[in-house]
């Protein structure tokens, strides 16, 4: 019995609600087709008339015949979400950067995924370099699109190296299949000083420009270091020149994509910008925002954001306002005291600090904020007058839970702090919501 295709449950009101579907029976064929997993599921479960074929107690067989509209979900909740094992990162990339975890975190931290499922569903970018030629023709056939692909070099002597296994050519022989079969492709680029910038970046832009439409975005992100690289590969960190002449060179071959293909398709991380004193770019440089998960002009659309609600908010009713703060990661510190300051000039009675913690526990180089730990902030923080409440962002916690990075629960830093957290969505809307005691 495949018990990866075990059902879970049954959502409410959904089509396989209505049938004799229930817990504990076993997913086998659709129309006919074995499903071996989430993407043979999603696939074959896409048209408005289903026959399934299910393992019910007792070995007993169960035909259920579905109708619904095209696309929609049958409803099924399986035991795990890829209906098979998750694909590990056999990889030792040089920059990796759950290398440079500290020791002593919890397991699921130093798992490193690098799963085709994973990468279509959630967006997560996966190197190809484990991809069987069963595999390539799978998402070929099932036209699973897009994928996202960290590249960071096209020259197969380079890739092995960084990558650190000798597949590291083989994703490259793959990539360009894929392009070549018509799959949306967005990639990265982890930029590192030295090793892949320069010349280098521009030979792999040129490269991946050359194989067409299909690739869709490029993102170029700077390297993170964090201050526990040890026995690692010696990296230099980029400095603000570095970043610089980097932001300048991929614009430079951004506008020219732009005027052949519409499109700049290659952008840069909104850090190397930060980092090289530069202003970020207009809402409409960013286009439809393609690489926004990979930090590329996400304070951009933070800031729309908020602007925009700013502009249509209405004050006559609101009253006096319980001063408050705000913590965030080094990058977007001056961002957040520039949104505090506009708020304030339109409504004095709006009232914030924001507070900026350097990253002790991964090393003062890190500073997003998404890195930041509850220690950190306890340690920086205490004693501080903070106000009615702190803000703080989402994305400091680990997803769909109430725990840093470093296992600092939200009570344990309320209760250390003396005040209540509000966290904070990464939506300009939902800030300024916030500013008001929203």
């Amino acid at each position: 019995m495949r018990v990866d295709n075990l059902v879970q449950s049954v959502e409410v009101g959904s089509p396989a609600s209505r049938t004799i579907i229930t817990p504990g029976d076993v997913l086998l064929k659709i129309n006919g087709h074995v499903i071996g997993d989430v993407l043979d599921y999603k696939y074959h479960s896409y048209d408005s008339e289903l026959l399934l074929e299910l393992d019910g107690a007792g070995g007993r067989v169960k035909l259920v015949r579905i109708r619904k509209p095209e696309g929609a979900d049958i409803g099924l909740v399986f035991e795990t979400f890829l209906m098979d094992k998750q694909r590990s990162c056999a990889n030792k990339c040089i920059f990796c950067f759950v290398d440079q975890l500290p020791d002593g975190m919890r397991e699921t931290l130093y798992y490193k995924d690098d799963d085709v499922r994973l990468s279509f569903l959630q967006g997560n970018y996966i190197t190809l370099t484990n991809l069987t030629q069963r595999d390539i023709e799978r998402i070929v056939k099932l036209r699973i699109s897009p994928v996202n692909v960290s590249v960071h070099t096209l020259d197969p002597e380079l890739r092995v190296f960084m990558l650190g296994t000798g597949n590291g050519a083989a994703g490259i022989d793959a990539l360009k299949v894929l392009a070549g079969e018509g799959i949306t492709l967005n990639c990265q680029i982890v930029c590192c000083p030295g090793i892949n910038d320069g010349a280098e970046l521009t030979r792999t832009m040129r490269g991946l420009y050359s194989l067409g439409p299909c690739i869709n975005s490029v993102s170029v992100v700077p390297v993170g270091l964090t201050k526990h690289r040890r026995g690692l590969a010696q990296l230099s960190a980029f400095d603000r020149v570095l970043a610089l002449r980097t932001v300048r060179q991929v614009g430079h071959f951004a506008e020219k994509c732009l005027v052949r293909r519409g499109s700049r398709v290659f952008f840069c991380a909104d850090e190397l910008y930060i980092m090289a004193g530069l202003r970020l770019p207009p809402n409409e440089f960013y286009e439809d925002y393609p690489q926004l998960e990979n930090g590329v002009g996400m304070m951009r659309l933070f800031i729309t954001e908020f602007e925009k609600t700013l502009h249509e908010a209405v004050f006559e009713n609101f009253g006096h306002a319980e001063p408050f703060s705000v913590v965030t990661g080094k990058i977007a510190g001056e961002y957040l005291t520039n949104l505090l300051k506009t708020a304030s000039k339109k409504c004095d009675k709006i009232n914030g600090s924001v507070y900026t913690v350097r990253n002790d526990f991964f090393g003062d180089s890190v500073t997003v904020s998404g890195l930041v730990t509850g220690g950190d902030i306890i340690a920086q923080l205490k004693g501080c007058d903070l106000g009615s409440r702190l803000l703080a962002p989402q994305n400091m916690l680990r997803h769909g839970d109430d725990v840093f990075l470093d296992d600092v629960t939200v009570a344990e830093l309320s209760d250390a702090l003396g005040v209540p957290v509000r966290f904070v969505k990464q939506d300009g809307a939902d800030l300024f919501d916030a500013f008001m005691g929203n």
